[in-house]
């Protein structure tokens, strides 16, 4: 069910300290939002509006079975035309074959699959167990202010004006 991301070469004889996704969920948190796999998608459009989230873990037994995204009740309104939503359980229409990211992924690695695989939202998983919920959105703020920063620091090396 689990598929892991591609780890880049790290680039250790310059010395970065590149951010891994332990890093990212410390910031943003781990609060993963699930429902089960039995229940309709109805319900889970009404868990996503009120938690204002685009996406969650779909549970069966306590385990981790798939996701729902926003992209899912699309395609379940294409493939389902005429039912209702109350009508069609999420087992029958999540996404089960996940893209995942471990603790450990160097955050770099982790944009270029979500670029790559034109994914939005990525698990993050430690010992099997998803703990967490990687969004483009995460990814993309985190290394906008990274850049800044860097941007920040040559400008000030540059004309000397270091504060």
């Amino acid at each position: 069910m689990y598929r892991g991301i591609r780890k880049q070469q790290e680039k250790s004889d310059r010395g970065d300290k590149t951010m891994k996704a332990r890093n990212l969920l410390d910031t943003k948190g781990k609060d993963v939002v699930s429902i089960d796999a039995g229940s309709s998608v109805e319900d889970a459009i009404r868990v996503m509006n009120s938690r204002k989230i685009s996406a969650m873990m779909v549970t069966d037994h306590s385990k981790s079975a798939g996701i729902f995204t926003e992209r899912d009740v699309v395609r379940c309104y294409l493939k389902n035309e005429g039912k209702g939503f109350k009508d069609i359980l999420l087992k029958d229409v999540m996404t089960t074959d996940l893209i995942v990211a471990q603790m450990d992924d160097d955050l770099n690695d982790i944009m270029s699959v979500i670029v790559e695989k034109n994914i939005r939202h990525l698990p993050v998983v430690d010992g099997g167990i998803v703990i967490g919920m990687l969004s483009i959105r995460d990814v993309i703020q985190t290394q906008v202010g990274k850049l800044t920063s860097e941007i920040h620091y040559l400008k000030d090396y540059i004309t000397g004006s270091y504060t």
